[in-house]
């Protein structure tokens, strides 16, 4: 049986209460004490209570009686026509144990608890905050306002007390102020548990706009990579070669995403002390500062190559047979190393930049494939079809809603004021020679190296393996997708700096949860799918103590094995669920 502990250490001489119970220790041959659950320091929560001892009494009579009635069998009398109360809300989420582990897993709950007890005089729980956010943005993305009415849905915030709803916004401005420190609070305990594989960084940039008319210092009309003419926030983000999120930065929407990746790398090095790595990324990464620079830093790249938009001479050779390996019918690449110019900024002494001509070594890969080309043959149909209608009727477009189709069409301008289409001289029609030109590159893709292959030591790669590691891209581009549609990261309701930030915080930590709940299930199920089992591993109240459970599936049942927790159970009885909600949190 329970019991309320005090203890009071002379060395502090502070009382500390928690919740133990004594058990037999059979290999010891005597009887020892385990703590269940810790309720703080007596003096710090006389600041909450009237009367803690009194209080704290009362919970662990009340333990005593759920435990007690663990293994009892239930009777329920129910009315056949019963009606519900007005504003009832009997069910509850359960499947956020997942997350919880994981939570703990990554040491944040001690890691915010410490910053927040040595840095502030805040004296709600900063970590039951996180959780509560973290929670709702894997599950129920939404603003902060709805994730705070709804916490009662979890069992971790059934006390209405435990925090209020302008707590949480004073919450982010704390979050905002160690970003930094939590990032390597997270890389230090995945590289302790799973290992870090930091060979290649991956490495993109996407935005998410916010429905605001006006710019301000961080929310600034940019390229949208949607087109959208909202402000927007651009965030760059580094991934290990596991599939894990390393690292990521936000920046204005009107900064060229060219210039932050250089020093995320650097940032890297210094913060992580990770070796020389293959940096990967596509095309827009692909320039002169970042080739040279990664170069002159003795770090490797893997970038993409515009076919389309390279030099005649470049064309001729990718289009070219001569070189090319065939590895079946659809499939060839070939390769060769070239010593090229490029441009490079350099720094001037009273802080401008100006530009200079240097020569590189670089490798070229070239590859053919058939799906390839098959897939840039369908994109362009669509953008054809579209650039019908452009031609019938170009009032009805913009700048904007024509994307990728307006380069099809002649004899249609751009209003420089409205951004709308309509007619210049001369009959709107298709431009036959950009769709020649465009066939000729179906199927073909580039990539360009400092790698080179020169048959000896660690970091020497086939051509073959060079393509393998640039099409692990994909995984960033698909987290961007996890981002912006499972976790809607996009759009922002928050208007401070601060507080934006913050929200990309907690954006991160639930793309890392849901990309560790991946490899925990052996990246057998899609994020999608893990979110819709965590929700609905979900209960409805019996009665004051039993729950009933109504959903199984082949998901949670891979959950369940990879955390060690039973969903299969049909009923639980609190006692039960705040058992398991425990052991869940123990790191």
């Amino acid at each position: 049986m329970a019991y309320l502990k005090q203890s009071t250490p002379k060395a502090t001489g502070r009382t500390h209460l928690s919740m133990a119970e004594g058990y037999y220790d059979k290999e010891r041959g005597h009887t020892r004490t385990k703590s269940l659950e810790p309720f703080g320091y007596l003096d710090e929560l006389e600041k909450t209570y009237e009367d803690p001892i009194a209080h704290f009494q009362q919970v662990v009579d009340e333990y005593n009686r759920e435990a007690e009635q663990e293994d009892a069998e239930y009777t329920i009398i129910a009315k056949k026509n019963q009606k519900l109360e007005k504003n009832t809300s009997n069910r509850k989420n359960f499947g956020y144990i997942v997350i919880m582990k994981l939570y703990y897993e990554l040491g944040l709950d001690q890691f915010l608890l410490n910053r927040q007890r040595r840095k502030t005089k805040i004296e709600f729980n900063t970590s039951s905050i996180m959780k509560l956010l973290i929670i709702s943005r894997i599950l129920a993305p939404g603003s902060k306002k709805r994730a705070f009415d709804r916490k009662s849905r979890y069992f971790d915030f059934e006390k209405e007390d435990a925090f209020g709803l302008a707590d949480v916004y004073r919450a982010l401005s704390f979050y905002a102020a160690i970003d930094t420190d939590i990032q390597v609070q997270i890389h230090n305990r995945i590289t302790k548990r799973h290992g870090r594989n930091l060979d290649f960084i991956y490495y993109d940039v996407t935005n998410y706009y916010f429905e605001i008319d006006k710019d301000d210092g961080l929310r600034v009309k940019g390229v949208s990579k949607e087109n959208r003419k909202s402000p927007i926030v651009q965030m760059g983000l580094a991934m290990d070669a596991d599939g894990l999120p390393v690292s990521y930065e936000v920046f204005a929407g009107n900064e060229s995403e060219k210039l932050h990746l250089r020093p995320m790398v650097l940032e890297l090095h210094n913060r992580y002390e990770c070796g020389r790595v293959i940096v990967v990324a596509d095309s827009a990464q692909n320039t002169g500062n970042n080739v040279y620079y990664l170069d002159e830093g003795k770090q490797w790249y893997v970038f993409s190559q515009s076919i389309r938009g390279g030099s005649d001479d470049f064309k001729k050779y990718v289009t070219g047979e001569d070189g090319y390996v065939w590895y079946g019918d659809e499939y060839k690449r070939k390769s060769t190393v070239n010593r090229r110019k490029i441009k490079v900024d350099f720094d001037r002494k009273d802080g401008t930049t100006h530009k200079k001509t240097v020569w590189i070594d670089q490798r070229q890969i070239v590859f053919y494939s058939e799906k390839y080309a098959v897939r840039s043959r369908t994109k362009r149909e669509a953008a054809l079809k579209k650039a019908g209608r452009i031609i019938n009727d170009p009032s009805a477009y913009t700048r904007a809603t024509s994307y990728g189709a307006l380069k099809y069409v002649m004899n249609v301008g751009v209003d420089d004021e409205t951004g709308e289409l309509k007619a210049a001289k001369g009959t709107p029609c298709y431009n036959l020679d950009q769709i020649r030109e465009d066939e000729k590159y179906d199927g073909y893709y580039a990539l360009v190296t400092n790698l080179f292959n020169d048959g000896e030591g660690k970091h020497n790669f086939s051509d073959g393996e060079i393509i393998d590691i640039y099409r692990g891209l994909w995984r960033i581009e698909d987290t961007f997708k996890v981002s912006k549609e499972e976790i809607a990261t996009r759009p922002v309701f928050l208007s401070r700096e601060d507080h934006i930030r913050a929200h990309f915080l907690t954006c991160y930590i639930s793309l890392v949860i849901i990309r560790l709940i991946q490899k925990y299930t052996n990246n057998e199920y899609s994020p999608e799918e893990l979110v819709e089992a965590m929700n609905s591993i979900s209960c409805s109240g019996e009665s004051e103590n039993l729950f009933l459970f109504d959903y199984r599936s082949d998901v949670s049942d891979a959950l369940g094995d990879a955390f060690g927790i039973d969903f299969t159970q049909m009923r639980h009885t609190r006692q039960a669920i705040k058992k398991l909600l425990g052991d869940a949190k123990k790191d």
